[in-house]
């Protein structure tokens, strides 16, 4: 199991759409896939609800006090779980931080993304400090112009590398299918069947991208897991016992 929290202190950063996107390829993939939408729009579980993906499922209703538990319910093989989170730097997303096998900031070319994308990084980094663990986590650049790079956009970029954030290789594109994803029921791939479009530039970007992430996670290996998740998961097995 992946658990991989989708953060950035900013709304409109691309979030709910990595969540997204991320959500339909594991399922793609073979995975049944939960959706922990902490995001008072509830834009990902709405579209979890009408994908008509059985594998992709949401819950809406964690806290700092069910979140583990959830977690535990679904630590088992063949299920990922993705985290998103709200932009409220609260007890919630400090908790979610530690227990991630993967936290993946969403940063747009704006100054404004890449201040959000520095007090999920500084949050993190008191967590670490504190906790004596590490925390896995990768920056993607996302709503990039697929045809031009702009100063702005590589700026961001610069920076975020130089506080030591990795940088997910495949950026998360502008494109119309992404948000037609939210406007009509469905996945790229049913929606691509349905509306008789071609979305093969949206689904590549998609596969890639999310290919990465997962190449991320499997890096991390057994290390990945944050500072929080063997108390929970030892909770668990205790539990059991």
């Amino acid at each position: 199991m992946a658990v991989i929290a989708v953060a950035n202190a900013k709304g409109g950063s691309g979030k709910t759409t990595a969540a997204v996107l991320l959500a339909t390829e594991l399922a793609r993939s073979g995975s049944d896939v939960v959706i922990i939408d902490c995001d008072p729009l509830r834009l990902a579980a709405n579209w979890a609800d009408k994908c008509g993906d059985g594998r992709i499922l949401a819950i809406t209703d964690a806290t700092p006090s069910t979140l583990p538990e959830y977690l535990r319910r679904l630590h088992r093989p063949g299920c990922d779980v993705i985290v998103d989170l709200s932009g409220a730097r609260d007890v919630l997303l400090a908790l979610t931080l530690g227990l991630c096998d993967l936290v993946l900031v969403p940063v747009q070319g704006s100054a404004m993304d890449a201040a959000g994308a520095m007090q999920v990084i500084e949050l993190i980094q008191y967590i670490e400090a504190n906790a004596r663990g590490r925390i896995n986590r990768a920056v993607v650049l996302s709503r990039v112009n697929p045809l031009v790079t702009t100063r702005s956009l590589r700026k961001v970029r610069d920076l975020l590398l130089l506080r030591g954030m990795a940088m997910i290789e495949t950026p998360i594109t502008e494109r119309g299918a992404y948000r037609e994803m939210f406007e009509h029921p469905g996945t790229l791939y049913t929606l691509n069947e349905a509306r008789g479009r071609s979305f093969d530039k949206a689904m590549v970007n998609m596969q890639a991208f999310v290919r990465d992430v997962m190449a991320r996670v499997e890096l991390g290996g057994r290390e990945a897991a944050g500072p929080f998740a063997r108390m929970c998961y030892q909770h668990a097995a205790g539990g059991r016992g």
